[in-house]
């Protein structure tokens, strides 16, 4: 990749050692004559990164979700560097942003083209999704009915607690949690996996890329919630229609030169085995 000349920094201060972190990073970019600027505030304001080579976020997955939109509206790319606790997007461990930074602001480092998800509501304009979009009751308490179709087809109706449209990127957050299955990053599909529904048949399904769905809120006088990487955004009012499609934007995440997505999941979810052990 090219040199960053021009570096944005996302800090999250709550996160132990991430201000002292960003610290040490930004003098290592001064001493290579890098412009900078850095917040501690996100999700970003409009237009933020315009003109930026790279955003370094300094936290966790949510830090790193709160800068996505800018970054895939301008395409700057993210260097996620993990102060929280699982960090699937945020890849480079502490170390390695001290260790290896010099060289990340020389190039040293690919970018991955992350799909995105598009939803709107009733028509209104559309938001835009790395992990996921989830939509269950207002106020988390109560059963939805929601039906969903695939290209116009009806693909069946579901009283469950929610239903998750997850990214391939997103497979591995509440897609997971919910019984949902892990899908490579680079397969350009749609996940979606009921929560807790009534008929114990319904299961995940897989959509290719290039399908529109639509989801209609059939619950009786209840709005549901339309929230986009976890950000309560949107509502539904009954018989709204939802629509959920792979976006155009996609999202320039930066990895280690040797960046392995196998490697992150056995580390993040502790996977055990013989070839495992002998690593």
């Amino acid at each position: 990749m090219k040199p960053i000349r021009t570096l944005a920094f996302v800090i999250n201060a709550d996160k132990p050692g991430a201000v002292e972190l960003a610290g040490a990073l930004v003098r290592t970019a001064r001493a290579k004559g890098v412009k900078l600027t850095r917040t501690t505030h996100f999700p970003l304001r409009s237009g933020y990164l315009h003109g930026c080579d790279a955003c370094c976020v300094i936290g966790g997955d949510g830090t790193l979700l709160g800068v996505v939109r800018e970054a895939a509206r301008d395409q700057v790319p993210i260097i996620g560097v993990n102060q929280g606790s699982l960090g699937f997007l945020t890849t480079f461990s502490e170390e390695e942003a001290r260790l290896g930074f010099a060289d990340l602001l020389s190039g040293a480092f690919r970018v991955d083209n992350r799909a995105m998800l598009e939803c709107s509501v009733a028509g209104g304009p559309p938001g835009l999704a790395l992990n996921d979009v989830l939509i269950k009751d207002v106020l988390r308490t109560s059963l939805v009915h929601l039906e969903v179709f695939a290209d116009g087809e009806l693909v069946t109706d579901y009283l469950c607690d929610g239903l998750i449209f997850s990214t391939a990127t997103g497979s591995t957050a509440y897609n997971l949690s919910a019984g949902g299955p892990i899908v490579h990053p680079e397969a350009n599909v749609i996940a979606m996996t009921p929560i807790c529904p009534h008929t114990l048949t319904n299961r995940s399904i897989i959509f290719r890329d290039t399908v529109k769905l639509r989801v209609h809120n059939r619950t009786p006088g209840n709005r549901v919630l339309v929230g986009l990487d976890g950000a309560g955004e949107l509502r539904a009012s009954t018989d709204e229609a939802i629509d959920i499609s792979i976006a155009r934007q996609r999202l320039p995440l930066a990895h280690q030169r040797s960046y392995s997505h196998f490697a992150v999941i056995r580390t993040k979810l502790k996977w055990s085995g013989g070839a495992a052990e002998r690593q």
